[in-house]
Protein backbone atom coordinates (compact mmCIF):
# COMPACT_ATOMS: atom_id res chain seq x y z
CA UNK A 1 0.00 0.00 0.00
CA UNK A 2 1.41 3.42 -0.92
CA UNK A 3 2.33 5.83 1.88
CA UNK A 4 -0.48 7.70 3.60
CA UNK A 5 -0.58 11.44 2.99
CA UNK A 6 -1.88 13.67 5.77
CA UNK A 7 -4.93 15.60 4.55
CA UNK A 8 -3.63 18.94 5.82
CA UNK A 9 -0.28 18.32 4.16
CA UNK A 10 -2.05 17.34 0.95
CA UNK A 11 -4.14 20.51 1.00
CA UNK A 12 -1.03 22.58 1.63
CA UNK A 13 0.84 20.93 -1.24
CA UNK A 14 -2.09 21.60 -3.58
CA UNK A 15 -2.28 25.24 -2.42
CA UNK A 16 1.46 25.68 -2.92
CA UNK A 17 1.30 24.21 -6.41
CA UNK A 18 -1.55 26.56 -7.32
CA UNK A 19 0.13 29.54 -5.66
CA UNK A 20 3.35 29.11 -7.64
CA UNK A 21 1.62 28.37 -10.98
CA UNK A 22 2.07 31.92 -12.35
CA UNK A 23 5.58 32.12 -10.94
CA UNK A 24 6.67 28.97 -12.77
CA UNK A 25 5.20 30.22 -16.04
CA UNK A 26 6.79 33.65 -15.75
CA UNK A 27 10.15 32.97 -14.17
CA UNK A 28 10.86 29.48 -15.57
CA UNK A 29 12.17 28.26 -12.22
CA UNK A 30 11.18 25.49 -9.86
CA UNK A 31 9.26 26.70 -6.81
CA UNK A 32 7.67 24.64 -4.09
CA UNK A 33 6.91 24.12 -0.44
CA UNK A 34 10.59 24.32 0.57
CA UNK A 35 11.58 27.34 -1.57
CA UNK A 36 13.54 29.97 0.31
CA UNK A 37 14.56 33.33 -1.09
CA UNK A 38 18.11 32.00 -1.30
CA UNK A 39 16.85 29.37 -3.78
CA UNK A 40 15.48 31.93 -6.24
CA UNK A 41 17.57 33.36 -9.08
CA UNK A 42 18.92 36.88 -8.76
CA UNK A 43 17.06 37.84 -11.94
CA UNK A 44 13.71 36.86 -10.43
CA UNK A 45 14.49 38.52 -7.10
CA UNK A 46 15.52 41.69 -8.93
CA UNK A 47 12.16 41.94 -10.63
CA UNK A 48 10.29 41.30 -7.39
CA UNK A 49 12.49 43.74 -5.45
CA UNK A 50 11.60 46.65 -7.73
CA UNK A 51 8.18 46.84 -6.07
CA UNK A 52 6.49 47.72 -9.34
CA UNK A 53 3.42 46.37 -11.12
CA UNK A 54 4.75 43.01 -12.32
CA UNK A 55 6.60 42.16 -9.14
CA UNK A 56 3.75 43.37 -6.98
CA UNK A 57 1.29 41.18 -8.87
CA UNK A 58 3.41 38.04 -8.40
CA UNK A 59 3.76 38.65 -4.65
CA UNK A 60 0.04 39.40 -4.29
CA UNK A 61 -0.74 36.30 -6.33
CA UNK A 62 1.44 34.05 -4.19
CA UNK A 63 0.14 35.50 -0.94
CA UNK A 64 -3.53 35.51 -1.92
CA UNK A 65 -3.42 31.95 -3.25
CA UNK A 66 -1.76 30.66 -0.08
CA UNK A 67 -4.30 32.52 2.05
CA UNK A 68 -7.20 31.10 0.02
CA UNK A 69 -8.23 34.53 -1.27
CA UNK A 70 -7.98 33.81 -5.01
CA UNK A 71 -5.34 35.00 -7.42
CA UNK A 72 -3.51 38.31 -7.60
CA UNK A 73 -5.86 39.30 -10.43
CA UNK A 74 -8.61 39.52 -7.82
CA UNK A 75 -6.78 41.88 -5.44
CA UNK A 76 -8.96 44.89 -6.27
CA UNK A 77 -12.08 42.84 -5.53
CA UNK A 78 -11.02 42.20 -1.93
CA UNK A 79 -12.62 44.10 0.91
CA UNK A 80 -10.57 46.86 2.53
CA UNK A 81 -9.58 44.78 5.57
CA UNK A 82 -8.34 41.85 3.45
CA UNK A 83 -6.49 44.24 1.12
CA UNK A 84 -4.63 45.67 4.12
CA UNK A 85 -3.66 42.17 5.26
CA UNK A 86 -2.26 41.36 1.80
CA UNK A 87 -0.44 44.71 1.59
CA UNK A 88 1.14 44.13 5.03
CA UNK A 89 2.35 40.70 3.91
CA UNK A 90 3.53 42.12 0.59
CA UNK A 91 5.63 44.81 2.32
CA UNK A 92 7.05 42.23 4.71
CA UNK A 93 8.05 39.96 1.80
CA UNK A 94 9.39 42.90 -0.20
CA UNK A 95 11.76 43.73 2.67
CA UNK A 96 13.02 40.11 2.82
CA UNK A 97 13.50 40.07 -0.97
CA UNK A 98 15.48 43.30 -0.92
CA UNK A 99 17.56 42.05 1.99
CA UNK A 100 18.32 38.85 0.05
CA UNK A 101 19.47 40.95 -2.91
CA UNK A 102 21.70 43.02 -0.60
CA UNK A 103 23.13 39.83 0.87
CA UNK A 104 23.97 38.47 -2.59
CA UNK A 105 25.70 41.73 -3.44
CA UNK A 106 27.79 41.35 -0.29
CA UNK A 107 26.16 44.30 1.47
CA UNK A 108 24.59 42.21 4.26
CA UNK A 109 25.93 39.32 6.30
CA UNK A 110 22.44 38.13 7.23
CA UNK A 111 18.87 39.29 7.63
CA UNK A 112 15.89 38.27 9.76
CA UNK A 113 13.82 35.49 8.24
CA UNK A 114 16.31 34.22 5.68
CA UNK A 115 16.14 30.65 6.96
CA UNK A 116 12.37 30.36 6.45
CA UNK A 117 10.54 29.29 3.31
CA UNK A 118 8.33 31.73 1.45
CA UNK A 119 5.34 29.53 2.28
CA UNK A 120 6.15 29.73 6.02
CA UNK A 121 6.65 33.50 5.85
CA UNK A 122 3.18 33.86 4.34
CA UNK A 123 1.18 31.20 6.15
CA UNK A 124 2.71 31.98 9.54
CA UNK A 125 2.88 35.73 8.97
CA UNK A 126 0.86 36.70 12.05
CA UNK A 127 3.11 34.66 14.32
CA UNK A 128 6.49 35.29 12.68
CA UNK A 129 6.41 38.83 11.27
CA UNK A 130 6.41 40.83 14.52
CA UNK A 131 9.55 39.12 15.80
CA UNK A 132 11.34 39.28 12.45
CA UNK A 133 10.43 42.93 11.91
CA UNK A 134 11.89 43.77 15.31
CA UNK A 135 15.29 42.44 14.21
CA UNK A 136 17.79 44.34 12.08
CA UNK A 137 19.77 42.98 9.12
CA UNK A 138 23.51 42.67 9.77
CA UNK A 139 25.54 44.92 7.51
CA UNK A 140 28.69 43.41 6.05
CA UNK A 141 31.93 44.51 7.67
CA UNK A 142 33.21 45.22 4.14
CA UNK A 143 30.41 47.68 3.34
CA UNK A 144 31.49 51.36 3.22
CA UNK A 145 28.75 52.28 5.73
CA UNK A 146 29.78 49.67 8.28
CA UNK A 147 31.60 52.13 10.55
CA UNK A 148 28.44 54.25 10.84
CA UNK A 149 26.26 51.14 11.25
CA UNK A 150 28.41 49.73 14.05
CA UNK A 151 28.43 52.99 16.00
CA UNK A 152 24.67 53.60 16.23
CA UNK A 153 21.76 52.10 18.16
CA UNK A 154 19.45 49.40 16.79
CA UNK A 155 16.83 51.84 15.52
CA UNK A 156 19.46 53.82 13.61
CA UNK A 157 21.05 50.62 12.27
CA UNK A 158 17.78 49.82 10.55
CA UNK A 159 17.80 53.32 9.04
CA UNK A 160 21.33 52.77 7.71
CA UNK A 161 20.19 49.56 5.98
CA UNK A 162 16.97 51.13 4.64
CA UNK A 163 18.95 54.01 3.12
CA UNK A 164 20.61 51.38 0.92
CA UNK A 165 17.32 50.49 -0.81
CA UNK A 166 17.44 53.25 -3.49
CA UNK A 167 21.04 52.28 -4.32
CA UNK A 168 19.99 48.64 -4.49
CA UNK A 169 17.13 49.38 -6.87
CA UNK A 170 19.48 51.22 -9.23
CA UNK A 171 22.06 48.43 -9.02
CA UNK A 172 19.59 45.61 -9.77
CA UNK A 173 17.42 47.38 -12.36
CA UNK A 174 19.24 45.83 -15.32
CA UNK A 175 18.84 42.33 -13.92
CA UNK A 176 15.06 42.64 -13.72
CA UNK A 177 14.65 44.01 -17.25
CA UNK A 178 16.08 40.83 -18.76
CA UNK A 179 13.04 38.82 -17.66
Amino acid sequence: MPGVIDLEEGRLLMAVKKAYRNWKGRFKEDFGLETRLSDISFRTLSLLAQGKDKGTFYLYDLTMNLQGLGSGFEFNELGQKKKMVIIDQYLFLLDRIRFECMKRLGWLESYPGEKFTLVDLIIQFDRMAPGLQAQVPVLSKDHPDYKTYSSVNTFEKEAVVRRLVPKLLIKIKDYSTTL
